[in-house]
């Protein structure tokens, strides 16, 4: 954890609005009736609306959108000062505190309309060339003592995103706080928006020594919720329409969301600080909308938010940093990276800086050939090799697959001849211009073909 001194990082000079770089953009737009700033390259369209508490609105990934706008508030904008207490939820993604709670002061009594969640947000651009990044300053607010600032950074052309989320004690007392990404994507089926996706998945791996039993905990709403799974080491989350919330304490460091009617992901990435304390255990939380079971003021049940007008569809993923004391004017740091890509068909069996494996990679040797299969997303274009290595360890000559792109799953099926003393293979994923390696998508010993059956 890194504790900086209030506004170390923060004196760049803008640049002037609406310049461009030849491979990311910044520039004013208007989206669904607001003012908004918009960053992109050519995979990648980021849209924030610095007004509603600095919201990344919507995403998009070669045209394919991921959140969650709300139909009942687009182009509207209600200031805390007038919500009355309520949670005006506009969708998008955004920046809260945890832990929540009303039993005290240190936990924030949300989800609530205040200067943290729709406070009006500076932009700024921070820099454009190689790669664009924007900052989102949000301002102080007196109940918490928290100040947000946001700061989002795309490159020329890869679709991946940095966020460099830092919360600044902004009171004159010392504050302790945990700060969450919360996203909400869209659930609802893109060509009947009327009812929901029948194939949305969430999925993160299970910690072995979860302080939750089963690995994970269901908050609220039903304990035998059937869009849960937790097998082979992943939790599994199929989307339903029940209203339901499950934390889990998973220390990979990582959950994919996938529309598997389509194929588009994102995988959400971030340090899993080993040994700190995490808010309720929980480093990650997906929450799912929906209808919900409830007793009415006559003791019987009735079935609450029943219809998309009440509750439309959304599920949130939520990342969570762990609790950090801050004395008065100090701040901290927490970063996330978003990669978006098409995924194989398949539950992921893990994630690499280099990409997603739904299916592990193989080595069959027969005779002097050897036989490579598995399915793979790249965050990434560049080219697959397969290196191969000798009973020692040393280097033999490695295999060139095929370029490769987030844009297109992998399936991996390629037979190469090989020397007699290949023991075990790697695939790497490199960069096709300068050659540098972006990362292993798994490794196999080699076996014979026929061997085990």
């Amino acid at each position: 954890m890194s504790l900086l001194p209030l506004g170390i990082g923060l004196l760049l000079a803008a640049a002037s609005p609406g310049a461009n770089t030849p491979g990311c953009r910044i520039a004013p737009t208007s989206f669904e009736g607001w003012s908004a700033q918009e960053l992109s390259n050519s995979r990648l369209r980021l849209t924030f609306v610095p007004q509603l508490g600095g919201r990344l609105m919507q995403l998009t990934f070669d045209g394919h959108p991921f959140l969650f706008v709300n139909p009942k508030y687009k182009g509207r904008y209600i200031p805390p000062s007038e919500a009355k207490g309520n949670w005006i939820n506009y969708g998008g993604d955004k920046l809260w505190p945890m832990p929540e709670g009303r039993g005290d002061d240190q936990h924030w009594p949300g989800p609530v309309s205040d200067v943290l969640d729709d406070g009006e947000y500076d932009f700024h651009i921070v820099s454009q060339g190689d790669t664009c990044t924007v900052r989102l300053q949000g301002p102080a607010d007196p109940d918490t003592g928290l100040q947000y600032t946001r700061e989002v950074t795309i490159d020329s052309m890869a679709p991946e995103i940095s966020f460099r989320a830092v919360m600044t004690n902004a009171s004159r007392h010392p504050i302790r706080w945990s700060i969450q990404s919360v996203t909400q994507y869209d659930t609802a089926d893109q060509q009947r928006p009327e009812t929901y996706n029948r194939n949305f998945w969430a999925f993160a791996p299970l910690n072995a020594s979860s302080a939750y039993f089963g690995g994970y905990h269901v908050r609220s709403g039903l304990a035998d919720d059937p869009s849960y799974s937790a097998k082979d080491g992943m939790f599994s989350l199929h989307w339903t329409y029940l209203e339901n919330e499950v934390w889990l304490d998973s220390t990979a460091g990582w959950l994919a969301v996938v529309d598997s009617d389509s194929g588009y992901g994102i995988v959400e990435r971030t340090k899993y600080a080993a040994g700190a304390e995490y808010p309720g255990n929980a480093s990650l939380i997906f929450y799912k909308n929906g209808a919900a079971l409830e007793l009415d003021d006559r003791g019987m049940p009735v079935v609450r938010s029943s219809t998309v007008s009440d509750a439309p569809f959304y599920m949130e993923a939520e990342i969570n940093s762990p609790m950090v004391s801050l004395p008065p004017g100090q701040s901290y740091s927490f970063d996330t990276r978003w990669s978006m890509l098409r995924v194989p068909v398949g539950e992921p069996k893990g994630v690499s800086s280099a990409g997603v494996i739904t299916r592990s990679v193989t080595a069959i040797r027969s005779g002097a050939s050897i036989h490579v299969t598995g399915a793979l997303g790249v965050f990434f274009p560049g080219e697959l090799i397969v290196r191969v290595f000798d009973e020692k360890g040393a280097e033999l000559t490695p295999e060139s697959v095929a370029r490769v792109s987030p844009a297109t799953p992998v399936d991996l099926d390629r037979t190469f001849t090989a020397s007699a003393t290949a023991r075990r293979i790697a695939v790497h994923l490199v960069n096709a211009q300068d050659r540098s390696d972006y990362g292993s998508l798994g490794e196999a010993q080699i076996t014979d073909a026929g061997a085990g059956s």
